[in-house]
């Protein structure tokens, strides 16, 4: 059995089978790894424009569309519930098709949910919202299983690295989609569609991947109860809970600002600052956190962050907004890229981490999307922002709660079986 890529191995050498390998070989493998390496970055892009673009345009949509705040939060809320309801999915569909190839097809899947929620009146908006949320849950959950199989002794850099991507495109969607509105004849429809160009740019790249065969993939791996296993329950509802509160960010903060004062174009261009300030945090706190002993300082350090920015946003005078704002995102990038890591640390193989990642990011997704929900509904009865405040303060007490549980350094409890 090939021994693990010494910890000082370059990336790009880490797919290599041996020191032996031709000279030719070897520059066709470090090729094939580093458009590998650019297709996760370009597929990482694509998890979030769909849901960031359309807090900025959140107004304008409930206006042209005749949306109660119930029904905004809605809107808010059924992209983020599919990824609860088709993460689980995943590994079944990579069993069949292959991980690769699942990717590909579900990036068609977000173009067309992208495009689709600009047309066709309501229905056309909540059911390509759905769409593009199914298809990111796949994406979602896959990714991972990915990183342990072809990157697994540097899985906390990678997922720093397309945690990166992933924040770097939903802070250009948060920032750019309202100047493309006005732009565009002052129309949120065409702000909207234009973000599925990215998934057709992704799709155009991964697309010599799905020609790849992995021998670790060949052949039937079966998990069993992993949905029994307390560690594993831990990882979850800590994925759900932090999920939460950075799907509420997502879904309302530029409403929320506007309350405070604040246009559409500003509390666009602040959700996309705070968005901005998690890429170097996604791909920092991992490398910090590979110094503890286990993954609790930094979701102490992190949850701190979210929260104390969290009240910020509501409370402090709008000229320091910024700060606040940068306080807030470096640490929903860091939380989330712990998050994310926790998947590959506590399982022992890429099969347990597939099926971890669909549990953590499918009930877990199904749990945060009541986040944003419940801001819909509470604005609905009231602007203040005293209640807004106690529901991130309830949630960000149980995400701590059960991310000292999560981060000890231990692995679930279930081992992949070949069939």
């Amino acid at each position: 059995m090939q021994e693990p890529a010494n910890r000082n191995t370059p990336i790009a050498d880490e797919l290599l089978i041996d020191d032996d390998t031709p000279p030719a070989a070897l520059s066709s493998q470090r090729a094939r790894t580093a458009l590998l390496l650019l297709g996760l970055v370009l597929v990482g892009l694509n998890l979030r424009p769909a849901l960031s673009s359309m807090a900025p345009v959140l107004g304008m949509v409930s206006r042209d569309m005749g949306l109660t705040p119930a029904l905004a939060g809605l809107l808010t809320t059924l992209p983020v519930a599919c990824l609860g309801i088709f993460g689980p999915l995943a590994p079944h569909l990579a069993r069949r098709l292959g991980s690769e190839k699942t990717i590909a097809l579900v990036l068609v899947v977000l173009a067309i949910g992208t495009v689709l929620r600009t047309q066709l009146g309501m229905a056309g908006l909540y059911a390509g919202s759905a769409l593009a949320g199914a298809a990111i849950g796949v994406i979602g959950v896959l990714l991972p299983g990915i990183v342990k199989r072809d990157f697994a002794s540097r899985a906390g850099l990678m997922t720093g690295v397309y945690t990166m991507a992933l924040c770097a495109g939903a802070a250009m969607a948060a920032g750019f989609t309202v100047p493309l509105a006005e732009l565009l004849d002052h129309s949120w429809r065409p702000a909207l569609a234009i973000w599925a160009m990215p998934a057709a740019l992704a799709l155009a790249v991964w697309w010599p991947q799905i020609h790849t065969r992995h021998a670790a993939a060949q052949g039937h791996w079966q998990v069993r109860g992993i949905l029994r296993d307390p560690l594993a329950w831990q990882v979850t509802l800590f994925m759900g809970l932090q999920s939460s509160l950075a799907y509420i960010v997502f879904g309302w903060l530029p409403s929320i600002l506007m309350d405070r004062g604040l246009t559409a174009m500003q509390g666009g261009l602040m959700l996309s600052w705070s968005t901005m300030v998690q890429v170097p945090a996604s791909l920092l706190v991992p490398i910090l956190a590979h110094r503890c002993r286990d993954q609790r300082p930094p979701i102490v350090a992190t949850l701190s962050m979210v929260i104390i920015g969290l009240l910020g946003m509501l409370y402090a005078p709008t000229d320091s907004l910024l700060l606040w704002a940068a306080l807030l995102g470096f640490g929903q990038g860091g939380l989330f890229s712990t998050a994310l890591s926790l998947l590959a640390h506590r399982s022992p193989d890429q099969h347990v981490a597939a099926h971890l990642s669909g549990m953590a990011q499918g009930i877990g997704y199904m749990l945060a999307s009541l986040g944003p929900f419940a801001i819909g509904i509470i604005r609905g009865h009231s602007h203040a922002a005293w209640p807004l405040a106690l529901l991130f303060c309830l949630i960000a007490a149980a995400a701590f709660t059960v991310g000292m549980l999560a981060g000890r350094k231990r692995l679930v409890g279930v081992r992949a079986t070949q069939m």
